[in-house]
């Protein structure tokens, strides 16, 4: 090789990253359009069945059938959001007529309430507890700029909404549009491979985010219900809460645990601790333990069996991986980002004796 040829090569090395370089300076750039082309493929997968079906069953027109999905699965998100209405105009107007000084006596209360019953040293509560340090630092004045700032995400919100319909649109009447997307990227020795790739994880995803759907709605079911019986306050807001946190794997239902326990005690401040408030806590903790229950024994497995098609052990293993170097975000993508991995190297990798191992019953 002589020195022209080395250092074309050279040249060309550069000129490809340079070119690497730049893609990803302008992913970055576009990063808010990627989320929103993601956030429409996800939303593409759970609405495919109802598209399928309008289309294939029905012999409904593309255009036609996509109009009456979106508009379905819109209406879902509507009435999911209409549920939080009325709570932000009661807490809105509570907010307008909040008396500082009887909420510091009703915390207080509450607080000497539970010293009293767990026979806790009251010197020693009151240093570690102060209502009066609590309300020192709060600045009443930052609501108007909190409200402003809420505005603000309601725009962002709309304008966003807007674009995921919009791409949401084009990707359900053309199901293949996302495959000539990612297929126009690859050469063309491995396109037939990433077709069928792109095909087996479409049809994966869309039967997992279902499941989720399934998963949450069995929660929901039974934490209204046993709100409802005890009679909390916003009962079905509160389930809604708890069950959309149990998509955090692990993590989200020790959260909806606590927020659960803590929105049942505040609904009934004022009332006795021993003879009111910590039976009905433990009570609803008693049911939101068998949701739990229900929901690992059988949602769960019924979910990833049926779906991704992958062991509980092998799960836990990779949400734990992805939670330890992404965090909650991690572990709430690692199952569809690991299925899709997966696919990916049986269609690629199928001699491999691990890949043999991990893809055995798909």
């Amino acid at each position: 090789m002589n020195a022209k040829e080395i250092s074309k090569g050279i040249f060309w090395a550069v000129i490809q990253l340079a070119g690497v370089c730049i893609l990803l300076w302008l992913l970055l750039q576009l990063k808010t359009l990627l989320i929103y082309m993601l956030i429409a493929g996800i939303v593409s997968l759970i609405g495919r069945p109802i598209n399928q079906l309008l289309m294939n069953r029905i012999k409904m027109k593309a255009v036609l059938a996509t109009t009456i999905s979106i508009v379905l699965l819109l209406g879902i998100l509507i009435s999911i959001f209409s549920l939080f209405v009325p709570l932000l105009i009661q807490q809105g107007q509570n907010l307008s007529l909040l008396d500082v000084d009887l909420l510091k006596i009703n915390i207080q209360t509450l607080a000497e309430e539970i010293s009293m019953y767990f026979q806790l040293d009251n010197s020693f509560w009151q240093q570690q507890i102060s209502v009066d340090n609590l309300f020192q630092n709060v600045n009443l004045g930052l609501l108007p700029e909190l409200l402003n700032q809420a505005l603000e995400l309601l725009g962002g919100f709309t304008i966003g909404l807007f674009s995921v319909v919009f791409i949401l649109f084009f990707f359900l009447k053309d199901s293949h549009l996302q495959e000539r997307i990612i297929l126009a990227l690859v050469h063309d020795k491995v396109s037939n491979r990433v077709e069928k790739s792109i095909e087996k994880t479409k049809r994966l995803l869309s039967r997992y985010f279902l499941g989720l759907l399934l998963q949450i709605s069995i929660l929901l079911f039974i934490y209204s219900i046993v709100l409802i019986i005890f009679q909390v306050e916003n009962a079905f807001i509160i389930a809604f809460l708890c069950a959309l946190l149990n998509l955090i794997p692990y993590l989200g239902p020790i959260i909806g645990a606590v927020l659960m326990m803590l929105l049942t005690m505040s609904s009934f401040i004022g009332a006795d601790f021993s003879s009111v408030i910590l039976p009905k806590t433990i009570y609803v903790m008693f049911g939101f333990m068998i949701g739990q229950l229900i929901d690992n024994f059988f949602s769960q497995p019924f979910i990833f069996s049926n779906s991704v098609k992958s062991h509980p052990l092998e799960i836990f293993i990779v949400i734990l991986a992805s939670g330890t170097l992404l965090g909650p975000v991690g572990m709430i993508i690692a199952i569809p980002l690991y299925t899709t991995l997966k696919v990916i190297a049986q269609e690629f990798l199928a001699e491999n004796k691990i890949v043999k191992a991990l893809t055995k019953n798909f």
